[in-house]
């Protein structure tokens, strides 16, 4: 005997063409609003690696100089500087991050999507190279004044 649907079960409602784009582009607004928030947490992933790299430098320098094995070089000073950077590249990285984050969500939301590029990113590669290159010549500058 073969299985067949009961004639009391309901069949299902056949939807329009209009219910089924409308229903596609619900779907589509949701997943984009999903990549924005994973988006938002890469950025929060980031900004607080950023902010740990800054409580972590100075702590480590402070550690070495506690050993007095390096006394010509002063680089406490050197590394609270480069620290307080790196801290607010992460606190600067999380505010882009948000900002970035609204606007998406305003886009989505409209009744038209339009693509807007977002320099965010390159914003704080920029800014962490600065440091970057800033703190290799600092260092440099203090090895070579033996």
């Amino acid at each position: 005997m073969v299985n067949q649907p009961s004639q009391d079960s309901e069949t299902p409602k056949k939807l329009s063409n209009d219910d089924l784009a409308s229903d596609r582009t619900e779907m589509a607004k949701y997943r984009s609003r999903a990549a924005a928030d994973r988006t938002l947490m890469a950025w929060i992933r980031t900004s607080l690696s950023l902010i740990g790299f800054g409580f972590g430098i100075p702590t480590i320098t402070t550690a070495i100089e506690k050993l007095d094995t390096i006394t010509h070089l002063n680089l406490l000073r050197f590394s609270v500087i480069v620290g307080l950077c790196f801290i607010g590249t992460g606190m600067f990285a999380i505010a882009l991050g948000l900002i970035d984050h609204r606007k998406i969500m305003k886009q989505i939301e409209s009744d038209r999507y339009t693509y807007e590029n977002s320099q965010s990113a390159e914003i704080v590669a920029v800014a962490l190279l600065v440091i970057g290159l800033l703190s290799f010549i600092g260092v440099l500058i203090k090895s070579l004044k033996f």
